[in-house]
């Protein structure tokens, strides 16, 4: 019987587990999405104006600025740029 419950929560702790992992790997998507998803959009606008036969210059360039500003943002990020969250912090 006591194997049995065991088991049972050995099945429990691998599925807790499994969830938090995918949860981190869905938040870590999200955050890089946030940042280069207007990048990898005008990148994929420029292929498909190429393709056609069309100028697709404007894209790249949106693409190229969207990801200047994605760095920005990544470098001025850090757990500094939380500490007014936390009473007290500065």
């Amino acid at each position: 019987m006591r194997r049995d419950l065991k088991r049972k929560r050995q099945a429990g702790q691998g599925m807790t587990e499994y969830i938090i992992v995918v949860a981190l790997v869905a938040v870590a998507a999200i955050a890089v999405y946030q940042y280069f998803g207007q990048v990898v959009r005008a990148q994929v606008a420029a292929m498909a104006n190429e393709l056609s036969g069309e100028d697709g210059s404007a894209s790249l360039r949106a693409g190229r600025q969207a990801a200047q500003k994605a760095a920005g943002e990544t470098r001025a990020a850090s757990l500094k740029a939380y500490g007014g969250n936390v009473a007290g912090g500065k």
